[in-house]
Parts: structure tokens; C-alpha cells; sequence
């Protein structure tokens, strides 16, 4: 290992600033996939890369590789990187950090005259995002790896109301070639993925670890469109025991459910579990009993076993609501995705990196689904490493500290530059 192999900080502090800069909106950063935020984001961060000497090419569906050559250009290659679209009004690290925590390792590369045995290649992948703009999953990582299946490109985008297909032949990309399965990152031409992002939730930073080395995606259990059907009646004059009562039986499940995640927490089950809307009806009105109330859950968790848990505890106590309150739950489809375990290899060598450098992790499951989900079930060895970060994501306050970005950065490096000898 070269002593002076070290990140290039001063590029991702210039890149980060100009992404904010450029992306701004008021409140926070807007960078909307496959529009004009993900489009200023991308022409950044390629301008530093031709300035590196690396060379970029884009896919058929807009993803950008840049690539830091090897000396044997027959091996396969080692990816790093992660998304630069954001949420509206969003942060400016939640994906972005791991796009220039790669441009960083591989600068740090060029600056110290390093010549990797393999390719090394930063991707910046597309439209990540997919709840904020496109409701489908990954579809940047699923076509930059040809497995993006033809019937997500006529998904609509939420803001314009127009297709996937029809944000991308405006950007000028192919959706036709993405539908054929047209790609350049070939699973079967890539050693291992691996990929910085900020951590989305308060572990790291409230238990003062500055990264975590991530042991699996969640796989997940939910109900989007799920409602209870009651009996609408006089507030004041329905007798408790002739009531029907939606919301009644609605808040009953959530507390239930609440305390039987409480049960699995204790017993060392991670997961999590969220009633991301509770409503009644218009119908409902000031003076009604509820006779309907909706609701969306969201359970999610690395652990397969307890998801099944989970839903089977859903079921049991659904039927016993229904049948002391007199209600009738209609859940409708469960969309159920599998939990994707990260490399164990991948995730070893990361271990050993930070043990190298002494910096202080911690192993965890990630509670979001990322591209590396992606690459690891196209058969990719991959990996995520998390770097602490203050105030959550998704918003304006996101507020990564640049000491714990360059502590994750140089494990990243550590890494690759190990992989690439």
C-alpha cells in the first residue's frame, strides 16, 4: 500500500459546495430524476472527471461511468458510487456523498500515481428516488445493470405525470435500448459494488460511531392501500356496545402491533414497523361514529424471519378485532420484497480496511432499500458503508460532518485500492 494513497477532500468539499450551490431551491436541494437538478448534478461531477483523466461514458438510460484504468482491462471491474438525484427539497448528501466519496478515492489514486491492477469505475447512477419522482424501485441501478423490466418504463412521474420512458428520451437517453436489456455494466464483468451513503436514521450519531459497515438490505411487508370497514352512527347516541367503530378498531391494530414489535425488539429482532397513515373519511364528520378509516404500513427488516413474524401477527390480530368489534379489515395486496444480505467477503475486507486505519465502526443493518440492493441481486458482490449524519434525510437539515465523510472515504479507498492489486 502506496503511504500517500490517501482521498482527495478538497474535491468532494468543491463538488459538494457547488451542488448545493447549483441545486438550491429555497429551502433545500431539488435534484429531480431525470430532470434539470440530476442533469446540473451529473454535468459536475463529469467536468471533474474528464479533468482527472478518467474516462466517461454514459449508458442507455444515463448513468455515468468514470473510469480509472487498470493495468489489466480483462479483469473485472470494481464499481464504486451511488445516486445524485434527491428528494424535493431535500439535503445535499443523501446519495451524492457516496458519488463523490468514490470521485475522491479514485482522485486520491491519480494524485499518488497509483495504477490499479483492474478497472475502477465511479458510477453515478440514475433516479434512485424512486418514491419522491417514480413509484418503482431503483430503476437507475436496474437498467444500468439490464434488468430493468420493460413495464416499469411506462411508470408515470408523479410531478408531470408523464412516463419514465418519456423523461428519459428527453434527457437524451434510450428507453427502447433499456427495455431491450442494452447495458454496460455487465454483472458478470464486475468484481464488487460497494457504496457510501449518509446513515438515514440517528444510531451512529447518537451512539458516536462515525461509520457502520452495513450487513443487509430490508426486505419488506406493505400495505398501501388498506382500510377498515365499520358502521356509520350518531356519536351521542350509539351505545358502546352497538358501535362499529373504523377507528376505534384501526388504533386498536396499531397498538397491538406496536407492543408485539416491542416483544420482537426485546428478543434481539430488528425491525421496524411504521402506520404511515391512519385517517378517517370526510364522511365521518363531527358528529359520526367512523363506519371506514384507511391506513398504508410500511414493516420492514434485514431479518426474513421476523417479517414473517410480523405479518403473521397482522393476520392473527385483524381476525381478533374483527370479530369483538364487529368490523371487517380489508387489507388488500401485501407487497412483500425479500431482504438483500450484503457480502460477506465485501463487508470482511471494509472491516479489515477500517481496523487498518483504526477508525471506529460498527456492523448494521440498513433500514432503506439502496442501489446496492440492485447490484447484489443481480449477483454482484456488494457492500454499503454508512457514515454518520445529523438530522435524518430527505430534508434540508441534513448535516454530515466532513471528518466522519473522510473517515468513511478512506475506508472506501483502503479498500478498493486492496482489490485493485
Amino acid at each position: 500500500m502506496l503511504p500517500n494513497l490517501t482521498p482527495d477532500l478538497d474535491l468532494a468539499e468543491r463538488l459538494f459546495a457547488a451542488l448545493r450551490d447549483r441545486t438550491f431551491d429555497g429551502v433545500g436541494v431539488t435534484r429531480e430524476a431525470y430532470g434539470r437538478g440530476e442533469r446540473i448534478a451529473h454535468e459536475l461531477v463529469r467536468a471533474e472527471a474528464e479533468a482527472l483523466g478518467l474516462e466517461v461514458s454514459v449508458d442507455v438510460a444515463g448513468n455515468m461511468l468514470m473510469t480509472l484504468p487498470g493495468v489489466d482491462r480483462q479483469l473485472k471491474r470494481v464499481v464504486l458510487g451511488s445516486h445524485l438525484d434527491s428528494v424535493p427539497q431535500g439535503g445535499n448528501y443523501d446519495g451524492a456523498a457516496g458519488v463523490l466519496a468514490a470521485m475522491a478515492a479514485v482522485s486520491g489514486m491519480v494524485r499518488a500515481g497509483f495504477k490499479p491492477a483492474r478497472d475502477v469505475t465511479v458510477v453515478a447512477i440514475r433516479a434512485e428516488e424512486g418514491g419522491a419522482w417514480f413509484p418503482c424501485g431503483l430503476p437507475g441501478s436496474k437498467a444500468a445493470l439490464g434488468r430493468l423490466p420493460a413495464e416499469a418504463l411506462q411508470t408515470k412521474r408523479l410531478d408531470s405525470g408523464r412516463t419514465l420512458a418519456d423523461h428519459m428520451r428527453e434527457e437524451g437517453f434510450d428507453p427502447d435500448a433499456v427495455a431491450r436489456g442494452d447495458c454496460i455494466l455487465r454483472p458478470d464483468s464486475l468484481a464488487a459494488y460497494v457504496e457510501l451513503h449518509i446513515e438515514q436514521g440517528p444510531v451512529l450519531d447518537t451512539e458516536e460511531i462515525p461509520i457502520g459497515i452495513v450487513t443487509g438490505l430490508p426486505g419488506s411487508r406493505r400495505l398501501r392501500a388498506a382500510r377498515v370497514v365499520g358502521e356509520y352512527n350518531h356519536s351521542g347516541a350509539t351505545p358502546r356496545r352497538y358501535r362499529r367503530d373504523a377507528a376505534a378498531a384501526l388504533a386498536e391494530l396499531a397498538h397491538r402491533l406496536d407492543e408485539y414489535w416491542a416483544e420482537l425488539d426485546g428478543a434481539g429482532r430488528q425491525l421496524v414497523c411504521t402506520f404511515c397513515v391512519m385517517a378517517t373519511t370526510p364522511e365521518a364528520g363531527f358528529t359520526k361514529i367512523p363506519g371506514e378509516a384507511i391506513f398504508q404500513l410500511d414493516i420492514r427488516s434485514a431479518d426474513a424471519g421476523a417479517l414473517d413474524l410480523m405479518e403473521a401477527e397482522l393476520h392473527r390480530l385483524v381476525a381478533q378485532i374483527e370479530a369483538r368489534r364487529g368490523v371487517k379489515f380489508e387489507l388488500g395486496q401485501i407487497m412483500a420484497s425479500p431482504p438483500t444480505p450484503m457480502d460477506a467477503a465485501v463487508h470482511g475486507g471494509l472491516v479489515q480496511a477500517a481496523e487498518e486505519l483504526d477508525i471506529e465502526f460498527v456492523s448494521m443493518p440498513s433500514g432503506g432499500g439502496h442501489d446496492a440492493a440492485s447490484f447484489a441481486q443481480a449477483g454482484v458482490p456488494s457492500c454499503m458503508l454508512f457514515v454518520r449524519n445529523q438530522n435524518g434525510s430527505h430534508n434540508p437539515h441534513e448535516a454530515m460532518r466532513m471528518e466522519d465523510f473522510a473517515a468513511g472515504t478512506a475506508v472506501v479507498l483502503r479498500w478498493a485500492a486492496e482489490q485493485a492489486v
